[in-house]
This record gives structure tokens, sequence and C-alpha cells, in this order.
């Protein structure tokens, strides 16, 4: 169901609510306007770009999305991947991939992939977003700072090549850039100014500032872009070819996947702001249309946008209407202030993204994951940070997914238990039963407790490797386990015939229903006989007792 049908059921969409969603959407698009030009031109592309991506993924999203309160645009998250992109296949290559990606993304949602994304763990999340704030952060030294261009591809080389043209800082693109920073952090604390967006009170003063001032050597869009198009974007296909396609895969599908982590994650922060319920299944879908639209339209990528859905619930927003208001908002500061734009210094844009890397590093709870997590929770952390920094987002969050899959396998092996039942125990369980029958001293019983997959094996083995090579049965009692895979199937047949050799009779009892239809269907049961098999142990306990005395009779 889409949000706004939701919202409609809800009765959210009733006169008496459109007041606070109209607030809410006007000031949330007046805080989108300076961002969504941040971030285009940090992605390499035009500020007005950003700007149309911001009206047509929060138009999209709105309507066909999965949370009611999510604020779709251009974000932080994305700056290092697009920019990338960007300077590889240009600004059409950028577009492609992005249409690309929107397909992927309603697959992923069609498909009910939504729930499965949410197993990317905290230590990954925090390390690539935190390796991305450092990015970004590094990334607008030049504009911040008025510094020359430099050449150096890799994070080390950009660091060290601006590190040594450091002393040619243009001093009042600096003292912009200072003044603007400042004005973002404090201006909301200021009596007056509180329930205006610091980003657009920096905007606002430093362009008026370069404009009357009118500062030598201080870029500008104006001087850089030739200024913001006054008017609608245009629709657009790009030119699609299979070549080039092909080629864009990979980075399509990177969009897809941080695109789907971050919509994801800002529909959960809204779910805890506001006690809704987001489907993320529908959210992926939305975010999906929202991808595949905005090429179309000029636009590039776009995901939920954390600081702005959170600044839309905290202005009494509840319905996608204020997100159809965000929309609407941009669209005539488009058409109405274009002209003034031209005037706005990229220092006071670098500004912003000065404090939208820091938000992104959350560096509080970088150190403090650091100094509580468990060991290896912080070396994935560790790990991800540094190759998101230094390598690749991509690897980054490949290789922290497969660290923390393997030490979660690791720790889930190391759970399953393999132990042999001693007669005492066993004689205890059947006194307690009111069974006066024991354990024949030829029997062996074990326990499986946990879930018997490959990573178990290992432990299985070693256990029954120590088995009384006099004992005439074994029983394996899998009562306590949950689910068995093909790794486990196998160990368990090689088991049981190194055990036949040996004139071992083999019999299970007290497996679930899915665990007996896996038996079943890898014709385990068949190879132990049918005869062996029980549903509960105390009838496996019976038939070991009867069989027992039947080879003492033959004995005798």
């Amino acid at each position: 169901m889409f949000a706004i049908q939701e919202a409609y059921k809800a009765g959210l969409l009733q006169k008496k609510y459109w007041l606070n969603n109209l607030v809410a959407g006007v000031i949330v698009g007046v805080v989108a306007l300076p961002l969504a030009m941040a971030f285009a031109i940090a992605s390499g592309v035009k500020p007005e770009q950003g700007i149309y991506t911001s009206i047509i993924a929060g138009l999209a999203v709105s309507l066909f999305g999965g949370s009611r309160l999510q604020i779709a645009g251009p974000t932080g998250a994305f700056i290092v991947v697009l920019s990338g992109i960007t300077a590889q296949y240009g600004v059409e290559g950028l577009q492609i991939a992005t249409l690309m990606a929107g397909i992927i993304l309603f697959a992923l949602g069609i498909s009910k992939m939504g729930a499965i994304i949410k197993f990317i763990p905290a230590p990954v999340i925090v390390g690539f977003t935190a390796g991305i704030g450092v990015i970004i952060w590094v990334g607008q030294w030049r504009n911040f700072f008025g510094l020359p261009a430099i050449t150096g591809q890799h994070f080390h080389q950009q660091v060290w090549q601006l590190l040594h043209v450091f002393p040619q800082l243009h001093l009042a693109t600096t003292l912009l850039a200072l003044a603007a920073l400042l004005l973002v952090l404090y201006a909301p604390k200021i009596k007056y100014l509180h329930r205006i967006p610091g980003p657009l009170v920096a905007l606002v003063v430093i362009t008026l500032v370069q404009q009357f001032a009118q500062f030598d050597g201080v870029k500008t869009i104006g001087s850089v872009f030739g200024g913001i198009p006054q008017g609608l974007p245009k629709f657009e296909v790009p030119r699609l070819e299979w070549t080039q396609m092909i080629t864009l895969i990979g980075p399509a599908f990177t969009i897809a996947m941080l695109g789907a982590i971050e919509s994801l994650l800002s529909a959960v922060v809204a779910d805890g702001m506001a006690g809704t319920k987001h489907q993320s299944n529908q959210e992926l879908i939305g975010q999906g249309i929202a991808n595949i639209l905005a090429p179309l339209f000029g636009g590039f990528a776009a995901t939920g946008a954390i600081a702005r859905t959170a600044t839309n619930i905290r202005n009494g927003g509840n319905s996608p209407l204020a997100g159809i208001i965000h929309a609407i908002t941009l669209v005539v500061i488009l058409v109405v202030l274009a002209p003034l734009a031209a005037n706005i210094p990229l220092a006071a844009l670098a500004a912003i993204l000065f404090v939208v890397a820091w938000n992104m590093s959350e560096a509080r709870r970088f150190i403090n994951m650091v100094k509580r997590a468990p060991r290896a929770d912080v070396v994935i952390l560790l790990i991800t940070f540094f190759l998101t920094v230094f390598a690749d987002l991509v690897i980054a969050v490949n290789i922290g997914v497969i660290l923390a899959t393997l030490y979660f396998l690791k720790r889930m092996a190391s759970s399953v238990e393999i132990s042999p039942s001693s007669a005492h125990e066993i004689n205890q369980e059947l006194a307690r039963q009111g069974e006066k029958d024991t354990l024949p001293e030829s029997a062996l019983v074990f326990a499986l407790e946990g879930p018997f997959f490959f990573g178990a094996v290992e432990n299985f083995e070693r256990a029954l490797a120590g088995t009384n090579t006099d004992a005439k049965f074994l029983i394996i009692r899998l009562k306590w386990v949950p689910f068995i895979d093909m790794t486990g199937i196998q160990a368990l047949e090689d088991v049981i015939r190194s055990l036949h050799r040996r004139n071992v009779i083999v019999m299970f009892s007290g497996a679930n229903k899915r665990v007996d239809r896996e038996l079943k269907k890898s014709g385990i049961i068949q190879l132990i006989g049918e005869q062996h098999y029980f549903p509960h142990f105390e009838q496996a306990l019976e038939h070991v007792i009867e069989l027992d005395k039947q080879n003492k009779q033959q004995q005798a």
C-alpha cells in the first residue's frame, strides 16, 4: 500500500491536518534548497540538478513510498559514489546509472527484499558513514579555503596535495566560509532566528555580503556554473547504449544498495520519532520510481534524507502532504528566485557540507562503539572505515558484511553443542517420567543443541570421533536442532556409514517438522532404516532396550 493511501485511510489528509503539513513542507523545502545545491556541486553536476532531484524524487517518494513521513532528495552519503561516477562516465553516465539503480530498487521492492537489507550490521553502517563523512569534509577544503585545483585520484594523494597548496588559501573565501560555518552552527540559537534553518541563514547572509562587497577571487555559482536556469526542468531520456549500460551495472548496483540502506534507515528513524511503522518493500518501490524519474528530468540519484525527514516530523508533518508541499516550495523558488542564486559563494555551500560531514560521521557513536563494542565488532568497524576512506565504498561494505557474516557464523558454530549424555543423566530423566527401564551399557546417547549447519560439522565429527567402540547402539537426539543444512546432512551420512561399518545401529529421535522434512528428502532416514527413526526419545530408548535384550538372549 502506498504511504499516501495509508495516510488517507488513517484520516491524515483531512483539512484539520493541512496547516501543520503545509508549514512543515515549506520549512523542509527551504532547508532542502542549500543542501540540494551543495550535494549536486559536490557530486560533480550543476546546482540546479540538485533542485530538480529534490522536486522529482520528493514527489515520487511521497506518493509511492512506504513511509508517510519520508522526505527524499540528494544526500551526503551519495557524494563519494556519484562524484566518482561523474568523473569517469560524465553526467550522462551518472543519469543512466541512476535510472538503472531505480530499476534495481524497484525489483528489490517487488521481490520483497526490503527486510533482508536491514540485516547489514551496525559496525558496517557506522564505519562506512563515518568514512563518507571524512571524505566529504576533505573534499570541500578547496571550496572552503579557496585552494587551487589538485590532480590526485586517491584520498591520501588528495590530502597530501591539499596540504602542499594550503599556504595558497584565498583569504576572503576562507573568511566567508568561516562566517557561514558559524551561522550554520549558531544562528538557530539566536532568539529571533531559531525558527529559521541555519543553512538558509548562512546562505542568505553570505550571499548578500558577497553581492555588496564583490570580493575578487571568490567563486560563486554564477562565476563557475553561469547561474541557475529559471524554470522547470525538461523531460529528456538519456541516450541508452547497451555497451555503456553493461559498463554501468557496477555503479548502478552501488547506488541502489546505498540508496536502499539509507532510505530504510531514514524510515526507521522516522518510525522512532513519530511512532509510525513503515513498509520496507513499498519504500524500495517508491525509491525505485524516484530514481527512474529523476534522471528523465535532469536529476540524479536520490534517497530518503534523514535530516530533512527529521525536520519534517519536528515541524508537525504527519502525512505525505508535507513531502508534496516541500517539492512545490522548491518549484516556486526555482521559478521565482533562480536569478538570485548566481551570487551564492561556493564557500557558503562548503561550510554547509562541513556540518553535513560532521553529522554523517556520528563521531560520538563511532568513539563509543570503539570503546564499548566487542573486539570483533571494533575490528569490523575500523576495517570498514579505513577501506571506505582509502579504497572504495563498495569494497568497504562488501568486506565489512563478509567479515561480519563470518564472525556471526563462527559464534553460531561455537554455540552449537554436541554432548554425550551419561547413563546417570538418562536414568534420572527416565525416573522422573516414572520409567523403570535404564540405559543399557551397550548404548550411547548424543544430544545436538543448536542449528546443525556447515559451521558446526567439525564440532560434531570431533565429538563422535571419541565414541565408545564397544557401543552397539547410538541414539542422536535432534529435539533441540531448529534447522539443518546440506553440509550437516552430509556429515550425518558420513558418520552413519562409518558407524555402520563398525556394526553400530544409529537412531534419531525428536526431529521437528523442518528437520524431519530435510532428513526424509535427503535419504538419511532410509539409510538408518525407518524402524530406527522415532518422534520421541522415549520410543527410541524402548527400542534400544528391546534390541539389547534380544542380543543378550542370542548370546546366552
